[in-house]
């Protein structure tokens, strides 16, 4: 019950605990699916159970670096499947269903706020802090057991604020035009590398290099406008200058200047 990409995993990616868990049924499943992901070389996400289509059981999976191709649901579902079937979590029938996080993800891991520096995010609190439950930022990557939120529209306080991770309920991100650019070039990136792990594509040159899961690949932060130049002095040798001297020469006065 593995998959190719396990043996490329570093172990310390898969073994990295969630800060965001479920409760009740989805605890059941969660217990059930995990071990079966981290085996695979996948991270869990997140287990949603819901009454669509009778009973839905979504299982939210992904690849250390972020992404989850179609041909991975698809692996996940086949391994999954006859797990669920012996283990039966839930006694009713469900359907079940594989996804990737999506764009808009939530953020369940400490190394999901660090990658995710720097994008929109919307939190909700289990335990209120500073009389709030729900926050809305820029995620300013994580300082000690806390993230850093600058929240949006705030005139009369400081802007930012710790949020520690233990306390938080739901963590997601939220969809622009810079998330969506960058979501874009992590799916090119997997399937170029699945392509090449298949022999489907040539491997990439020995100098190039991998990206880092860990590393946030936000936007740079636009550079300052540089300082304006100091004005120029004025000239001192001009027509009215050389005029003004030929006067003073010849001892006359400018009777427009006045005395």
């Amino acid at each position: 019950m593995t998959d190719p990409i396990a043996d490329s995993v570093a172990p310390d990616l898969l073994a990295e605990p969630r800060l965001v868990v479920e409760p009740g049924v989805a605890a059941r499943f969660s217990a059930v699916a995990e071990p079966v992901l981290v085996a695979m070389g996948y991270r869990l996400v997140r287990i949603k159970v819901s009454g669509e289509a009778g009973c839905t059981v979504q299982i939210m999976a992904e690849r250390p670096d972020g992404t989850m191709l179609i041909d991975d649901c698809e692996a996940v579902s086949k391994a999954l499947s006859p797990v669920l079937d012996v283990t039966d979590p839930i006694d009713r029938a469900y359907r079940l269903e594989i996804s990737s996080p999506g764009i808009d993800r939530p953020l369940v891991r400490r190394s999901d706020f660090a990658r995710y520096s720097g994008h929109l995010v919307k939190i909700e609190m289990a335990v209120p802090h500073q009389g709030r439950k729900r926050y809305r930022g820029l995620l300013d990557g994580v300082e000690g057991d806390a993230i850093r939120i600058q929240r949006e529209g705030v005139k009369d306080e400081d802007p930012l604020v710790l949020l520690p991770m233990h306390d938080i309920a739901d963590a997601r991100l939220v969809l622009t035009d810079e998330l969506i650019a960058e979501s874009m070039r992590r799916g090119k990136q997997a399937e170029r590398e699945l392509k090449q792990s298949l022999g489907l594509a040539p491997p990439p040159p020995p100098h190039a290099k991998r990206s880092d899961p860990k590393k946030s690949n936000a936007p740079k932060p636009k550079p300052k406008p540089p300082a304006k130049a100091a004005a120029k002095p004025k000239p001192t040798n001009t027509k009215k200058h050389r005029l003004a001297a030929d006067r003073l020469r010849r001892g006359d006065t400018d009777l427009s200047e006045g005395d």
